[in-house]
């Protein structure tokens, strides 16, 4: 016999079960957009774009993605932030 307790659980279970898909469907663009984002910061780096990677540059590519990127490699190639260093030329 299934008592009230246990149908409670039940309850309580898929409810939690629902609110945690919720989450992950709401929060999944951000996370691939996140993921893209520093793989173009690291790409770029790769192809010779002076980015220094430091944990600042990383964290706006996360929570900026691809427009953070963009950010951070527009203001590297400025020169404003974000600079990788340069070894200086022997002359």
């Amino acid at each position: 016999m299934v008592t009230p307790v246990e149908i409670g659980l039940f309850v309580l279970v898929l409810a939690l079960l629902f609110g945690a898909y919720r989450v992950i469907k709401a929060v999944k663009p951000f996370i691939v957009n996140a993921v893209v984002g520093v793989i173009i910061l690291f790409v770029a780096s790769f192809l010779g774009v002076p980015i220094e990677i430091t944990a600042v540059a990383v964290l706006v590519c996360a929570v900026g993605g691809v427009p953070g990127a963009i950010l951070v490699i527009a203001l590297a190639y400025l020169d404003i932030a974000f600079v990788g260093t340069m070894a200086p030329l022997l002359v």
